[in-house]
């Protein structure tokens, strides 16, 4: 695991959100809509491997295209599906297995998966907007990746998300990191980290929320 991962495995999606928004980059959170599956999925974190596709009716028997794409990806990436599908999966166990063995970390879907109890048997975490049976074969197909994609926000309609932009999700949601603000991000959010554990500490020993906010300037 390479020490970017291994660091923002440490660090939380809120204090991420806070760190942009205190550096002028406050629409980087996906919609509330996205979650993990299985629900014990886990923590997501990895580099942005971006696969772009859209509804077009085409003849059974394979999505080359979608084969070439999930080929191209490597260790510590964590694949990023975007179009306009809905009703259909973009990807299931199969191609989940095949990109782990790749060294890939997981998905991030804005759209749906399925084979969702086997996926978690693997220990590969995905977050999608839904869950469904249907497949896209014939319904939906690639047609680029390793480009920039748009993904649903959270305070804005629509995230850029940039290959090689960085992916966290948890329990409460998932955010994108520009590349060039990782580093910056990281370290302030580890700062903020370890402040919320001094005011954890303060408020059970009897601090009140005021004097929290006064001392350190955050609640």
């Amino acid at each position: 695991m390479d020490d970017i991962r291994r660091r923002f495995l440490t660090v939380d999606t809120s204090n991420v959100a806070d760190v942009l928004d205190s550096i002028g980059l406050p629409d980087q959170g996906l919609s509330a809509d996205f979650a993990p599956f299985p629900a014990s999925a886990g923590r997501l974190a990895g580099w942005a491997y971006t696969i772009r596709g859209q509804m077009m009716p085409y003849p059974m028997g394979g999505d080359a295209e979608k084969m070439q794409a999930c080929k191209g990806i490597g260790p510590g990436q964590v694949s990023v599906w975007s179009g306009d599908g809905e009703g259909v999966c973009y990807f299931g166990e199969l191609i989940a297995i095949g990109m782990k063995e790749r060294g890939s970390v997981g998905a991030l879907v804005d759209g749906g998966i399925r084979d969702v109890r086997w996926i978690g048997e693997h220990g590969f975490p995905v977050f999608a907007r839904y869950r469904t049976p249907v497949q896209s074969i014939g319904r939906w197909k690639v047609n680029a990746w390793q480009v920039p994609v748009l993904l649903r926000g959270a305070t804005a309609k629509w995230v850029k998300v940039e290959p090689g932009d960085f992916i966290l999700a948890d329990d409460d949601g998932a955010i994108v990191v520009p590349q060039a603000s990782v580093s910056k991000v990281l370290a302030e959010a580890e700062r903020l980290t370890r402040t919320e554990v001094e005011i954890r500490k303060e408020l059970v020993a009897g601090l009140s929320l005021d004097q929290a906010l006064e001392k350190y300037g955050h609640v």
